[in-house]
């Protein structure tokens, strides 16, 4: 039984190679938030995940948001999550905490999973380096910012180094001495664009893009980005769906060759995505 296991395992990664020559030495921005993040052993087959791409040469990109711990954190201190539009309404209060929990707890945090796990992470805050930068997005949502330019030399650097860049998203202000909140499916998209990104992947805690999003076997598997308009106007793309989709024609328009809107509540998604024929979720090109 064990030579069997061993001839399979063998295989396994015989059917990987082509794809691991692929991605050798390539970029890859994940954009890692949802379920993944809280449940555990998603955490640690996503963690897993990073570091086994890592040792093989592939160059990953780590960017995270944290919206429940920021919501959990408010509650501790008695103060109300208020969203509009889908985005945090932050105040100065609010934005010293998403930077405490963003910057420190949760980034430090991943860092130490990848350790744990025999990689060697580095925790950046979009401040960092000049990363990003951001103008206010509107008074109605007070220090939530719009990236206007990304300057992406630290993490080139640590890349360089063989580290994997573990990135939160908060920007430094140009139009005001200050911090912005930055929606981090679009910070990861930005930052996919300036590193010239080979893929890019948003981890969600749905399958896909569904034709009918109560049920999961209509997923769409493949989408032209000229095909998203019309989806658009079908009603197929909508509600929370359509800014993930907004960054994946950006990003595939400012020359990232494929974006992935994928399951991260199923486990080694990444993997699967990355080194197999079989695929996941909805790629758009």
């Amino acid at each position: 039984m064990k030579q069997i296991d061993a001839k399979v395992k063998a295989q396994i990664l015989v059917e990987a190679l082509p794809y691991i020559q692929q991605y050798v030495g390539k970029i890859i921005v994940i954009k890692y938030g949802g379920n993944a993040m809280i449940n555990e052993e998603l955490k640690e087959a996503v963690i897993k995940d990073v570091v086994l791409l890592n040792l093989i040469g592939v160059r990953v990109v780590l960017v995270h948001g944290g919206g429940p711990e920021i919501s959990e954190m408010l509650e501790k201190v008695g103060k109300e999550s208020v969203f509009l539009n889908g985005l945090r309404c932050t105040d100065d209060e609010t934005m010293d905490i998403v930077q405490m929990v963003l910057c420190g707890k949760v980034n430090k945090n991943l860092v130490s999973m990848l350790q744990k796990a025999g990689g060697r992470g580095v925790g950046l805050a979009g401040v960092d380096g000049n990363l990003f930068e951001a103008v206010r997005r509107d008074e109605e949502h007070g220090n939530v910012g719009n990236i206007v330019d990304v300057h992406p030399e630290i993490v080139l650097d640590v890349l360089e180094k063989g580290y994997i860049p573990v990135v939160s998203s908060i920007a430094a202000g140009v139009d005001q001495t200050m911090n912005y909140n930055i929606n981090a499916d679009f910070a990861a998209e930005k930052l996919a664009i300036a590193l010239h990104a080979k893929k890019f992947i948003l981890l969600t805690d749905v399958k896909g893009l569904m034709r009918d999003f109560r049920d999961e076997d209509s997923l769409i598997r493949e989408v032209k980005v000229s095909q998203v308009p019309g989806l658009m106007k079908e009603g197929v793309i909508s509600g929370g769906m359509i800014p993930k989709v907004q960054c994946c024609v950006e990003a595939i328009r400012q020359g990232v060759e494929t974006v992935n809107i994928q399951d991260g509540r199923i486990p080694h998604s990444i993997l699967i995505e990355i080194l197999s024929n079989e695929g996941i979720g909805t790629v758009f090109y």
